[in-house]
């Protein structure tokens, strides 16, 4: 398996772990791998009233990391822009909103799950 293929297997795995604990926490998902001309939404979703734009990172090990570190202010503000350009199109959904990221962690047979609710507030773009 390349390098690549293994990527697109593990992020895969992470967003089946991710949305199903999402469900276990009471999330309705409404969405998921929803594309732009900006990227990718992991997944939206109702949490008791507010929107949640979900973005999924998932890692093997931590060579590089925890999942969330990932998320820099550079996948913040394209983050940002993914719900602006999704609220845009969907204009009768105006509920509060926030971003929420969730961290998944494989290694082997053992599943880590860590969930950050409004992980981040909303910055000028």
């Amino acid at each position: 398996m390349t390098p690549k293929s293994l990527n697109r297997t593990t992020g895969k795995l992470g967003e089946q772990i991710g949305e199903g604990y999402l469900r276990e926490q009471g999330y309705q998902i409404l969405e998921r791998n929803v594309r732009s001309p900006f990227g990718e939404i992991d997944l939206v979703a109702d949490d008791g009233g507010t929107l949640a734009f979900v973005e999924i990172k998932t890692r093997r090990d931590s060579t590089f990391g925890l999942p969330e570190e990932a998320v820099n202010k550079r996948k913040r503000k394209q983050l940002v822009r993914l719900a602006s350009w999704y609220l845009a199109r969907h204009p009768k959904l105006c509920p509060s909103v926030r971003f929420d990221v969730l961290a998944v962690q494989i290694e082997g047979e053992a599943r880590n799950v860590r969930l950050i609710r409004d992980a981040f507030d909303l910055e000028p773009i």
